[in-house]
């Protein structure tokens, strides 16, 4: 049942112990346990101040309550004054039980007195008594069970929270040498967790503090002994034990917390330092190498990827720890500061150098893979400039041959200023390798340097000997060109004058007609044609020059099978026309001025003369040239391949021969002029 010291206070300021009995068997044995440990909680300056003992045995039997009374001596100190026992209403003989205790007063040492529960206020202050007992005291013994219970709880926990962060705190103050060797000891954490014991005694204290000042006005009430029992100042003086020890192992937890991160970064610095200065520089070690052609670069290039990819993991690493180390450095705790910057300095000077030697060992493949690519595009240039050299030249024309003349001078160009940028990357490259010594770690590199060396000045030879080359064919072939360019201009040209000549014989056949109307007219015609032949000879002769020419160029040429093709004999063919049909026209024109000169003649004698014309044969010698220039004009002029040319239209001839016969007929009527007087002399 509910058995409790509840700190009510008699009128003499003793103690109240109540003891409840039900209608079920009671256990004294329980009873014993329950009341020791009830009577511990009081200070044993209360308890000097004796007890009054109420026990309510109403719902009990009475052997029950005599064996409870007689039990108190043993187990309630001597200071118990007076037991009231709360008697039922209609129960027990009043007269058995009232002698029993009496008899037995002296010995127990106490009074005994029965009593009913309204009747308990004669002994008992009733602001003292709950409302069991016909009193005012309002108490929850379940409420006062649970706070005795959080306040025991925390009492355990803090205490022994407190031996062991004393444990810890202690420990933590020893020196580094006995730190090292009990650092297993150390590294123990509290069993439970101070914040949380913190909070409940908080609580507690603040529960206790918040009933004892609201009284009465709070609902629930409790006496003026309650601070002492429940131990409020014992809360206090734990809470600030706890927070002293608490605030000593939270610096410990720093310290501690601080040399363990700080021991880590050291770890891993000489994780990242030991690898890039291991297993990271014997990579680098082993790669001298640029490779004699683009593949080989670029798989160069490919396996220093792979190299860069696994120092850029410990790059990281180092990243972060310079960010760890940083932080450290502003928290700023002194005894810290030399230690974290030699580290810091350390790591990075590490970092610094091995990824200096990652990029100038990039740069340097890059170099190399720029030098083979130039080297191939210049090696590509110059076989397709020795195609073109290596191809005989049989160009259609003059123009075709300037065109692939200009194309060989704009590929030379090229290769020119692809021999010039080879150069260009070739000297870099070669600075470069100079400067790799210096990342050798010691380490001879003459050996891998001089292969490199000789390849790149060995690429840079051969390409200047194969432009070489190819400049000297392009000279023998540029003065083939300009000499073919030469013999089809003569060619151009000597065809050129076949086609003059032929336009000369075509205007002499054509428009050379006239054979003038009089003596003098023929003869300014006669000198005009002389002119036009002259003109037509040099004509002649300037092809015979340039078909010459061609021969002597096609003999340099050595263009055996090349010959003027049909040039000369159309030039000869057309001269010779020409020459036939000049003849002609000179032959009509001296005809022609014998004819008018020898007709003017006689028509321009006077007839009083006549013994001038004593001789007819002039006028038959006038008719006969007259006829046989008129026979001529009707004739064609006949070349030697049995072709035949006409002078003009039949049209033109036919007014050629019309001016003849019209000077004929004057010719014919002057001599029959002549001839009457010769007949009519007689008659006269």
């Amino acid at each position: 049942g509910e058995m409790s010291v509840v700190i009510f206070t008699d009128r003499r300021s003793g103690l109240i112990l109540t003891i409840p009995l039900c209608l079920e068997q009671t256990s004294m044995d329980e009873l014993s346990v329950t009341l020791d440990y009830l009577l511990s909680i009081p200070s044993e300056k209360c308890k000097a101040r004796g007890f009054t003992v109420i026990v309510d045995g109403r719902k009990s039997q009475w052997n029950v309550v005599k064996t409870v009374v007689l039990m108190l001596q043993n187990v309630v100190p001597a200071e118990v004054s007076l037991v009231c026992v709360v008697k039922p209403d209609e129960f027990w003989d009043k007269k058995v039980t009232h002698f029993c205790f009496w008899k037995e007063k002296d010995r127990l040492g106490f009074e005994v007195i029965l009593v009913s529960a309204n009747k308990l206020t004669r002994y008992i202050e009733p602001c003292q008594l709950t409302e069991d007992f016909g009193g005012t005291l309002t108490y929850d013994h379940m409420d006062w069970l649970n706070k005795r219970l959080v306040f025991e709880k925390f009492t355990k926990e803090s205490t022994s929270l407190l031996d062991e962060l004393a444990l810890i705190n202690n420990g933590s103050d020893k020196g580094t040498q006995q730190e090292k060797e009990r650092s297993i000891d150390l590294n123990f954490l509290p069993s439970v967790d101070p914040e949380t014991v913190l909070q409940t005694g908080h609580e507690l204290l603040s529960e206790l503090q918040q009933r004892r000042f609201n009284g009465s006005d709070g609902g629930v009430s409790w006496s003026p002994m309650d601070d002492e029992l429940l131990a409020q100042p014992q809360v206090m003086k734990l809470l600030d034990s706890l927070r002293e020890q608490y605030t000593r192992y939270q610096e410990v937890c720093r310290q501690r917390s601080k040399r363990t991160q700080l021991e880590e970064i050291q770890q891993k610095v000489m994780q990242v330092v030991n690898w890039l200065e291991g297993p990271g520089s014997e990579q680098l070690r082993t790669q001298w190498g640029i490779g004699d052609s683009i593949r080989a670069s670029q798989a160069l290039q490919q396996k220093h990827e792979e190299i860069e990819s696994q120092h850029s993991e410990w790059f990281a690493v180092y990243v972060e720890l310079n960010q760890q180390i940083a932080a450290l450095l502003n928290a700023g705790d002194e005894e810290d500061l030399v230690e974290l910057k030699a580290l810091q300095q350390q790591l990075s000077d590490v970092c610094y150098r091995q990824a200096s030697q990652l990029e100038f060992r990039q740069n340097l493949l890059q170099a190399a893979l720029e030098f083979h690519s130039v080297a191939q595009d210049l090696s590509q240039q110059l076989d397709g400039l020795l195609g073109m050299l290596c191809v005989d030249v049989a160009p259609a024309d003059g123009a075709s041959i300037q065109q692939t003349l200009k194309l060989l001078e704009e590929k030379l160009k090229s290769v020119d200023l692809g021999l010039q940028g080879l150069r260009e990357k070739g000297q870099s490259l070669l600075d470069q390798i100079s400067n790799q010594a210096s990342w050798a770690y010691g380490k001879d590199v003459t050996i891998e340097n001089k292969e490199n060396v000789d390849h790149i000045q060995g690429v840079m030879e051969d390409m200047q000997l194969r432009k070489q080359r190819c400049e000297d064919m392009v000279d023998v072939r540029r003065l083939k060109m300009l000499q073919m360019v030469q013999l089809f201009k003569c060619e151009e040209d000597a065809a050129q004058a076949v086609e003059w000549l032929s336009e000369l014989l075509d205007a002499l056949l054509k428009t050379h007609i006239r054979l003038g109307d009089d003596a003098q007219e023929t003869k300014v015609l006669l000198e005009k044609h002389r002119k036009f032949v002259d003109v037509a000879q040099s004509t002649y002769d300037y092809g015979r020059q340039l078909l010459q020419a061609t021969v002597v160029l096609c003999q340099s040429l050595r263009c055996t099978s090349r010959s003027s093709g049909d040039t000369l004999p159309r030039l000869n063919r057309v001269w010779k026309q020409f020459t036939i049909t000049s003849e002609e026209r000179v032959h009509r024109l001296e005809t022609a001025v014998a004819f008018h000169s020898s007709a003017e003649k006689i028509l321009q004698e006077c007839p009083e003369q006549p013994e001038a014309f004593n001789e007819m044969e002039q006028f038959d010698e006038i008719e006969a040239v007259g006829k046989s220039l008129l026979d001529r004009l009707t004739v064609p002029v006949v070349y030697p391949d049995g072709s035949e040319q006409y002078f003009g239209s039949p049209s033109d001839m036919a007014s050629a021969a019309e001016h003849i016969r019209e000077k004929m007929k004057l010719v014919s009527l002057k001599k029959q002029q002549l001839r009457q007087p010769e007949a009519t002399t007689p008659e006269s």
